[in-house]
């Protein structure tokens, strides 16, 4: 199974920062721009609509306000047979670090994976006032 973790760091306190990743129904203001649009579904499966146009429905699978972490995963993607995501915010210092890590298979979607991680990474980077 392939796994890859993005980061950045934000000078905005880890609670704030908290408040718009535990909001699972606007990921859009949290990645804009890397994110269109979201939409929930009454299944309780957020439909994300990316810039780019392509479209993915995402499982909210915890969100733990004592660690400061969500994870959701997909389950219908033509493209992985698993994928689960698990985004963090930690405190350090004035600030936070906003950690992002995707387990999935096949293995082969690395390249492809890598690459929209780190275009999202960089938008919510760009949201948060972080540096890289």
């Amino acid at each position: 199974m392939a796994t890859i973790t993005k980061e950045v760091r934000s000078p905005k306190p880890a609670g704030e920062v908290w408040a718009l990743l535990r909001d699972f129904s606007a990921v859009h203001d949290l990645a804009k721009g890397f994110v269109g649009s979201t939409e929930m579904e009454p299944s309780g499966a957020r439909l994300v609509t990316f810039a780019n146009g392509a479209q993915v429905r995402e499982w909210l699978v915890s969100a733990d306000d004592g660690a400061r972490r969500l994870v959701y995963a997909i389950n219908d993607s033509p493209n992985f047979t698993h994928y689960s995501a698990a985004a963090q915010v930690v405190a350090d210092g004035e600030g936070c670090r906003f950690v992002w890590t995707v387990d999935f298979l096949p293995n082969a979607m690395a390249p492809a994976q890598d690459a929209a991680m780190e275009a999202g990474i960089g938008a919510i980077g760009r949201v948060l006032g972080a540096a890289r």
